[in-house]
């Protein structure tokens, strides 16, 4: 795909076909994405806010600053071929089926901070569910984002000083006590999440599982979405069922590197496009 600067935009130019926005931006990965009356979609990232809509064969990233510009890449993670993942992908008959239902989607680059406070707040819950917590936690301690209507993610040292009470506007229940957790030991030090970054992926995540709330399944989609570990695949019921059904063995050797990229795609596919009566 090639980026091109157009004025205040960039032109993600042939990239509708590598990157499906609506089964990108609301699959489950990210919270604080919107899509608008005109199919336009907005979003912020840690500080950082966003808009794009697609036109034609193209994608429009709106308003983007040229500072910003290597953050969006990262997040969106524009340096992957996923065409030639898509081809290997192919190669699997259960991925080829998925892949004729939903095409294009990627698995986003995120803060690890972020991440982590998300899918705390993400067990148990639904998605809708989930995005109205992050945007009450983040209009409640998130600094304003000029110019978007959002706010910023609210850093640790925001929330590590606030009690279960504070957080009760909320209403996210048990997993209120788990973020600040996690605050208090990110703000104090107790867990270096460059350090993690730095780690082998079966110690990074043993790292996560000390926060309170983070069992495998949150740890894996921390490692995955906040940390880029594509080999980790977060198994919820949904993927249980996937790999119970036509992984039995596993999934193929070849797709080992990628199976959290894979993973995605299945998760869709299964959630959407498999009426439960078919399990």
């Amino acid at each position: 795909m090639e980026l091109r600067r157009e004025g205040e935009n960039l032109r993600l130019v042939g990239g509708a076909g590598q990157f499906a926005l609506a089964e990108t931006l609301d699959c489950g990965q990210a919270f604080r994405w919107r899509q608008g009356p005109e199919g336009r979609w907005e979003g912020a990232a840690g500080s950082r806010y966003l808009s794009l809509e697609r036109q034609g064969e193209d994608i429009l990233l709106l308003g983007l600053r040229e500072e910003d510009r290597p953050f969006w890449e990262a997040y969106f993670d524009l340096g992957r071929d996923y065409a030639a993942l898509a081809a290997l992908f192919r190669k699997n008959p259960v991925m080829r089926r998925a892949l004729d239902f939903c095409p294009g989607i990627r698995v986003l680059r995120q803060d690890p901070w972020e991440t982590l406070c998300t899918f705390i707040l993400s067990a148990n819950n639904n998605i809708p569910r989930i995005k109205g917590i992050v945007e009450r936690l983040c209009q409640g301690w998130g600094e304003p984002i000029p110019g978007s209507g959002f706010r910023a993610f609210p850093p640790p040292e925001a929330l590590a000083p606030l009690s279960p009470e504070d957080l009760a506007p909320l209403r996210a229940g048990w997993r209120g006590e788990y973020i600040l957790d996690a605050a208090r030991r990110v703000a104090e030090g107790r867990l270096d999440l460059e350090a993690v970054a730095r780690m082998p992926t079966p110690e990074a995540r043993k790292a996560l599982m000390e926060v309170r709330g983070v069992g495998v399944k949150v740890a894996q989609c921390v490692l995955l979405f906040g940390f880029g570990r594509t080999e980790c695949v977060p198994v919820d019921v949904w993927m249980d069922r996937v790999l119970k059904k036509y992984y039995p063995r596993g999934m193929p050797r070849y797709l080992l590197p990628w199976a959290g990229i894979a993973q995605q795609t299945l998760f869709h596919w299964v959630r959407v496009a498999i009426p439960p009566g078919c399990w």
